[in-house]
């Protein structure tokens, strides 16, 4: 019993409805017995798995290589914010990753402004540039950044017994 790989390279999530409409086709496909996720170093790892494993890791790492971007981070930031997630429906990965290191360090945000993380919108802050997921590299991948990990990678897979 395990995962198979029946569709790479899905794309992006999209909003919500879409998100649905696509669920839904998997659905009827595959009897609801599907996962989307990545394959890592060879295993299926659900995307769930890979927010901690790829998305917060990889934050992790990017602060302890750039600790003055952690010092800056916290004190100019009040409360981060991605616009782009809520304009289009989009799922926010980046502000919870960072909000979980932030916790897990018993770090607080310290400053006086929203700082938007990502490149959309016009609170953005020369901090939000380099901590947005198109900036950021992948842990163990220096050539290569979180969105186009997380949109490229992606994969859909259906449990086989």
């Amino acid at each position: 019993m395990s995962w198979k790989i029946v569709e790479r390279k899905i794309g992006k999530a999209g909003n919500q409805k879409q998100r649905e409409k696509r669920q839904r086709e998997w659905d009827k496909k595959y009897d609801e017995n599907w996962m989307i996720g990545y394959m890592i170093e060879g295993e299926f790892v659900s995307q769930m798995d890979a927010l901690e494993s790829v998305y917060y890791e990889s934050y992790k790492f990017h602060f302890n290589e750039n600790p003055d971007d952690l010092k800056e981070l916290i004190a100019t930031a009040k409360k981060l914010d991605n616009p782009h997630a809520k304009l289009t429906g989009g799922v926010d990965l980046q502000v919870p990753a960072i909000m979980k290191y932030l916790d897990r360090h018993e770090l607080k945000l310290e400053g006086k402004e929203v700082v938007d993380i990502g490149t959309f919108g016009s609170r953005s802050h020369k901090i939000s540039v380099r901590l947005s997921p198109l900036t950021i590299k992948v842990i163990g991948n220096p050539k290569m950044t979180l969105e186009k990990f997380w949109q490229d990678k992606k994969c859909l897979a259906v449990w086989e017994e």
